[in-house]
């Protein structure tokens, strides 16, 4: 156990510049205490906010970066006062990895609001060290934002509902639309999107995909089990089904408009903002007063709704769609995430690959 104290060098593939392009890096594990826990990664999924991170959209990146928040892997050592888990165990861990554990969403579970919550990576932790993420051999990560995966459920396919299943599951619930009988719309087909369809079936809800063409038609109807599909251009079928939805989960990562979409919603319906975009959005008011609707947002989901909705999926047979890759591939992987060319979810074998070629 004396090893734990002290630091490590490890190999993870790191971004250095705006380009985005990753490459071996060899860097030091911050120094690990008796609260945390050490990680061999097994596998980490690829998600659309790590292209705005690596390529510095939102004009806060640090180099070198080590991207990955959809983490899975196995317990090799833990802390003196580590009572969570125990060694050899297989865990996840998410988008943060810390948080102040005293201001009002600490206390209430909801940490992911804390002000000061700490990144899985282009951060710094406590002490002053870089937060590297899951795109590497090992992380040290406070038990405390740690979960574990049900028995069963495989890592490459637990790596995505770690930030994809969460992002939609954390909403339905806080906003109270986990009922059976809703009507809810999935606004956008990919990482978060086609959980968000799986996880709405099994709540028992009739879901819409709204899509800007009709080519993933087939695909969320006899794949994926949507009930309808609408193509957001086409003018007389999104009139057609005006006043119709309970909800829209908008996962889509680019400037869009907005309108079009509050006017599907029914009175008191709710359009939950999930894609991260750095321009501004609009809308005309009358649209949201004349139906009493909302226009909201949702990030990610505290530790609590993590382990839950992990169970959620096990209970209900969910798995993410993946395409599993080597991490010599993951340059290649990015280029066609952002032409949106994956079914739906990269997922790195980081146990599985040469990280030094």
């Amino acid at each position: 156990m004396g090893s734990l104290e002290t630091e490590r060098k490890i190999v993870g593939w790191a971004a250095t510049d705006s380009t985005g392009h990753l490459a071996p890096y060899t860097y030091s594990l911050r120094d690990t205490g008796p609260e945390d826990v050490f990680i061999k990664v097994i596998s980490c999924g690829i998600c659309h906010t790590d292209i705005h991170q690596i390529k510095n959209d939102l004009g806060m990146s640090h180099y070198p970066m080590v991207p990955g928040h959809e983490v899975v892997g196995e317990v090799v050592e833990v802390g003196s006062d580590v009572t969570k888990f125990k060694v050899g165990e297989v865990v996840g861990v998410g988008v943060i990895v810390g948080s102040c554990k005293n201001c009002h969403p600490c206390k209430s579970e909801i940490e992911q609001y804390c002000n000061k919550k700490i990144w899985s990576y282009n951060d710094v932790y406590t002490d002053g060290k870089p937060t590297q993420g899951g795109f590497a051999e090992s992380m040290v990560v406070d038990q405390k934002f740690v979960v574990r995966i049900p028995e069963g459920m495989s890592p490459e396919q637990a790596a995505p509902l770690l930030c994809a299943g969460l992002t939609v599951y954390s909403p339905l619930k806080h906003f109270g639309l986990k009922q059976s009988g809703l009507r809810g719309g999935i606004l956008g087909l990919g990482g978060v999107g086609h959980m968000g369809v799986k996880i709405a079936k099994a709540m028992g809800h009739h879901v819409t995909v709204i899509s800007s063409s009709d080519k993933k038609r087939e695909e969320a109807m006899e794949h994926l089990g949507a009930d309808e599909y609408l193509v957001s251009s086409d003018v007389e079928s999104m009139q057609k089904a005006a006043d119709q939805l309970d909800y829209i989960i908008d996962t889509v990562p680019v400037v869009h408009p907005l309108e079009p979409y509050l006017s599907l919603l029914k009175l008191d319906g709710k359009l939950i903002l999930m894609g991260v975009i750095n321009a501004p959005l609009q809308f005309v008011t009358p649209m949201v007063m004349l139906g009493r609707k909302s226009i909201t947002g949702s990030f990610i989901g505290s530790i609590k709704e993590t382990e839950e909705m992990l169970e959620f999926c096990k209970e209900n047979g969910l798995a993410s769609t993946i395409e599993v890759i080597k991490m010599d591939y993951i340059n290649t992987a990015f280029e066609r995430l952002e032409k949106n060319d994956v079914r739906y979810r990269f997922v790195v074998d980081v146990a599985g690959s040469k990280l030094i070629p």
